[in-house]
């Protein structure tokens, strides 16, 4: 891997228009200004049937899996703004973890993907904690896969209110906050591959 910090970044929804899917590009803009390479993706664009042991026997890893996993495999870091769901994190980010989490072979390692990597996270709800129980669980699950959840993190509150229709955003100071996350894990990444 180069020594610029890679990063790769997206939001936990579905949604086509989902709050997290701009809030994740928010953040992305302040780690590509402090000099990340940024790949900014979309769940939606990684369609993948629920993980079933019995599915992945039969048929492998599915190619949209594979193609996450690559992903993951080739950055050094991660943004991931997740929505909260029923207090938790959403079914499709969860799925998205569990299959990308196997090994391919008997000789890859477990969790190879993603454990070592660095991650921050946030997230933005309609509510007035802005999706912050959600968060609680994303941190958990991440931290048991290995990855380095830094404790800087933001959740935005009346998401709806946050972003305009035309896709600017009601809070400066917030906006700022958000993109300082990304600023906060190039600079981190950045001193760990130096």
């Amino acid at each position: 891997m180069s020594t610029t910090p890679r990063i790769l970044v997206f939001g936990g929804s579905l949604r086509r228009d989902s709050f997290n899917q701009k809030l994740a590009a928010l953040a992305a803009e302040g780690a590509r200004e402090t000099g990340a390479e940024v790949t900014l993706i979309a769940l939606r664009d990684f369609p993948m049937p629920l993980f079933d042991a019995d599915l992945e026997d039969a048929d492998g890893k599915p190619e949209h899996a594979r193609r996450l996993k690559e992903l993951l495999a080739s950055h050094h870091g991660l943004i991931i703004a997740s929505p909260e769901y029923n207090s938790s994190i959403t079914a499709a980010l969860k799925n998205a973890i569990d299959w990308v989490s196997r090994a391919d072979s008997d000789d890859e390692k477990p969790l190879s993907a993603l454990s070592g990597k660095t991650a921050v996270i946030c997230g933005t709800s309609p509510g007035a904690l802005g999706g912050l129980r959600g968060l609680v669980h994303l941190r958990a699950i991440l931290g048991n896969l290995g990855i380095t959840v830094l404790p800087d993190q933001i959740a935005v509150p009346k998401a709806h209110e946050f972003f305009h229709e035309d896709g600017s955003v009601s809070d400066a100071k917030q906006a700022q906050r958000v993109k300082h996350l990304g600023t906060v894990l190039a600079k981190h990444l950045a001193k760990l591959l130096a």
